[in-house]
């Protein structure tokens, strides 16, 4: 990762000042025996989740967002706006016909600031607001998950009232044993499943050594988004197609369970702009 770059930890700290100043200016998986690129399911409308180009956003906006039409992408999911003002990047995201049916807003936000993001998200076309990391004083014990919930269904009331669903992402923490229970097993018992829904995180979940296509099968329905990044041979992330995740039977699976948006990601890659060509080529069978 480039000094540059900001960290998972950092970005949550400062998606409150992000999303407020937006809003002011209005093993068990399935595996391969090696990388399979030719193996995979060619997506109709691939997504990019833009933490992976945090920095290039964060350089010049506007450069890094044509990069990526450019490149192919339709649907963005967004990580901060990187204090562009709401209507520069509506009409941005018009012009280069490019959507965004997602973003990614802090634990704080979704407290405290829920109606700020709502606004920012009808402003955006965002129909989803996902949670996608706690920090690590944030997970210490069940009764913490457990309060999560509540919070969860309370905000997914709240958004499903505005036309917006509230979702959250995970990372391998979730299914590290707690208290003789797996976090992520008591946020899909606890949360309402009409009020919250997950978004998983295929690397993460196989990172863990569980099996999504059986979360898929067990919980239809509960999953409306996927993030879609690979698994070298030394358990790093690396490019779509350049690892070991099986994506040819996964991708059908999430289809078949409800995921309805993929987005590409690599949290931290080497050449933001290498990494997602690469990662478009792949989930594009080209």
């Amino acid at each position: 990762m480039n000094s540059s770059s900001l960290s998972r930890r950092d970005w949550i700290r400062n998606m409150s000042c992000l999303t407020l100043g937006a809003t002011l200016l209005t093993s068990r998986n399935v595996h391969s025996g090696g990388s399979h690129s030719d193996a995979l399911l060619p997506l109709e409308k691939i997504g990019l989740q833009l933490y992976t180009v945090r920095d290039l956003l964060s350089a010049d906006f506007d450069s890094a967002l044509r990069l990526i039409a450019d490149i192919g992408y339709r649907e963005l999911e967004f990580a901060g706006y990187h204090y562009q003002e709401i209507q520069h990047v509506g009409a941005l995201l018009q012009e280069l016909q490019l959507s965004a049916p997602s973003a990614h807003v802090g634990l704080d936000t979704v407290k405290q600031r829920l109606d700020e993001a709502i606004k920012t998200a009808s402003l955006l076309g965002h129909r989803h607001l996902v949670l996608p990391w706690l920090m690590e004083d944030q997970r210490q014990t069940m009764r913490q998950y457990e309060a999560l919930a509540r919070t969860l269904n309370q905000a997914g009331a709240t958004c499903r009232s505005a036309g917006i669903e509230l979702g959250y992402h995970n990372h391998d923490f979730e299914f590290q044993p707690l208290e003789g229970k797996l976090p992520y097993d008591v946020l899909l018992e606890q949360t309402d499943p009409d009020l919250v829904k997950m978004e998983l995180d295929l690397y993460w979940i196989t990172k863990a050594g569980y099996s999504a296509t059986d979360y898929f099968d067990k919980h239809p329905g509960r999953f409306t988004q996927c993030h879609v990044k690979d698994m070298g041979s030394n358990g790093d992330i690396v490019d779509v197609g350049q690892g070991t995740i099986n994506f040819a039977a996964l991708i059908p699976a999430a289809k078949a369970a409800g995921v309805k948006h993929f987005y590409a990601e690599n949290d931290n890659p080497h050449n933001p702009e290498t990494a997602i060509r690469a990662s478009y080529r792949a989930l594009a069978g080209t």
